[in-house]
């Protein structure tokens, strides 16, 4: 049976994996460039497949998923509808998933060193996200 930290750290990694795929549904349809489209739709997937791991392992521990922040959601898109008014968009997409990223990557971290006593295949999903946002931020450089 799982103790709190590691439900704690689940629920947390739900959370960011699904501020990661919406952040990038809210500026897909906004995108001009097919490199970057293609690379926001690919990470979308990646979120999306991540995030269906973790659901997995919720149902497994007779756990509710944790929905993001209602707060850090609706700064997020008020940021994003804001910067995307001055026009073009790619470069402003390019940066706002670049913080997105960098923000979840320390969120994740933060956790991770909070809830020490999580079991490793719930740590583990956490550096899958880690790996994630690492790989995305990188990709995303070029169109900055």
């Amino acid at each position: 049976m799982p103790n709190d930290d590691t439900i704690k750290l689940l629920k947390e990694c739900d959370a960011g994996t699904k501020m990661g795929i919406d952040g990038i549904q809210q500026v897909i349809d906004k995108v001009e460039d097919k490199q970057l489209l293609s690379i926001l739709e690919k990470y979308l997937k990646d979120h999306e497949k991540l995030e269906h791991k973790i659901q997995g392992k919720l149902n497994e521990f007779h756990d509710s998923e944790k929905e993001p922040n209602p707060i850090a959601r609706a700064m997020s898109w008020v940021k994003i509808n804001v910067k995307l008014i001055k026009g073009e968009h790619d470069p402003v997409i390019a940066d706002l998933m670049t913080e997105g990223c960098n923000m979840g990557i320390k969120s994740i971290s933060r956790y991770m060193n909070q809830y020490p006593t999580a079991m490793e295949t719930i740590k583990s999903l956490c550096y899958d996200l880690v790996e994630l946002e690492e790989n995305f931020e990188k990709d995303l450089r070029r169109f900055l």
